[in-house]
């Protein structure tokens, strides 16, 4: 074997093992919560010694920045193909959301840390901020989008209706989360984007 060879694989075993390490974090964070979860914990539950995860990580709070730092691009990368792969601005408006909910859904360890833990340590606000607005970013260039078609109101704040839309959905998340993961997620996408499109007014009202 050559020693290019023997890099490469060096180099996947350290990845492999790196991404279980956070694999194995998140899953001991979102059980135990954040504070009360030890390095030995995630250690036991990555199948590694405890130094091991100095290796990778200095500390437990590393463990956590490293993680929202990886995620944040994996996730969005995910919701802009789910965008791009629309034609017109309501199926991308669907599109997008779904696949948030999916994302949630197919990984609850992530949603717990993201939906209870990471709003409560200051020291990684950056990252929820940052996938925040790279979210709301998308769901404005959607809307304007609509707009332009003649699917959504111009009349209509911008930046109200991307923090209507956001709220709305990360709320959703965090009912099932609390419900503890009880039903399909997913299902509520639809219902979401038809309250988005059509509000809770009915054709017969009057503004008073």
């Amino acid at each position: 074997m050559t020693a290019s060879a023997d890099k490469i694989n060096y180099s996947k075993a350290k990845s492999d093992k790196y991404h279980r390490i956070l694999e194995a974090a998140i899953k001991v964070f979102a059980e135990q919560g954040f504070f009360h979860s030890t390095v030995s914990q995630i250690a036991k539950e990555a199948g590694v010694a405890d130094g091991t995860i100095y290796l990778y990580f200095k500390n437990k709070d590393d463990i956590l920045l490293q993680f929202f730092n990886y995620k944040t691009k994996q996730v969005f990368s995910q919701f802009r193909e789910a965008v791009n792969r629309a034609d017109n601005a309501k199926d991308k408006l669907r599109n997008l959301i779904r696949c948030h909910l999916r994302e949630f859904q197919r990984d609850r360890n992530m949603a717990v840390v993201f939906q209870a833990e990471a709003r409560q340590g200051r020291q990684f606000e950056k990252y929820i901020k940052e996938l925040s607005k790279m979210y709301l970013d998308l769901i404005g260039e959607v809307v304007e989008m609509g707009q332009e078609e003649g699917a959504m109101r111009k009349e209509l704040y911008l930046s109200l209706v991307k923090r209507f839309i956001l709220g709305a959905v990360d709320e959703v998340i965090n009912t099932w989360v609390s419900a503890g993961g009880s039903y399909d997620l997913v299902s509520m996408a639809d219902p979401l984007v038809e309250l988005f499109l059509r509000g809770i007014g009915s054709n017969g009202s009057r503004t008073v």
